[in-house]
């Protein structure tokens, strides 16, 4: 069964564009396919301080993968662009901790209408709504 997965993709160190047009192909051979994509949108960074803009986008993938195996298949794809996550299990052990440079980040948005919160995985994403640069994006791909 296809589930319809929003993604949201940021990136604020090195070439952004080629690091999120690498990260659309890799999530369109290994998650699923890619049926929507937004525009890319230059935003501050979030959450902390840096010199570093970020381009953010979002991307609607139709995809046979469980929420856990999703989030496995993006961290490996985050990691094999060159992400490097503050702690091995990638599980954040403050709020304060949560946030700096990276060249990609791919965020699990919405799964079909599903509702997922554990602590590893919290479907919709908790925070999205306070977020301009998901929500500008995520309108633009949802409402056409």
């Amino acid at each position: 069964m296809n589930h319809k997965v929003y993604l949201g993709l940021g990136s604020n160190l090195g070439d952004r564009e080629s690091l999120i047009r690498r990260a659309i192909a890799l999530i369109g051979e290994r998650v699923g396919k890619v049926i929507r994509q937004s525009s890319l949108i230059e935003t501050e960074p979030w959450g902390f301080d840096s010199d570093n803009r970020f381009l953010n986008g979002v991307i609607l993938v139709e995809t046979a993968l469980t929420p856990h195996q999703l989030l496995k298949a993006t961290q490996a794809i985050e990691r094999d662009l060159g992400r490097r996550r503050k702690t091995p299990s990638g599980v954040l052990t403050s709020p304060a901790s949560a946030y700096s440079d990276r060249p990609i980040d791919i965020d699990i948005l919405l799964y079909d209408d599903l509702t997922v919160d554990e602590p590893d995985l919290r479907i919709p994403h908790p925070l999205m709504q306070q977020r301009d640069f998901v929500m500008i994006p995520l309108n633009e791909i949802r409402n056409n």
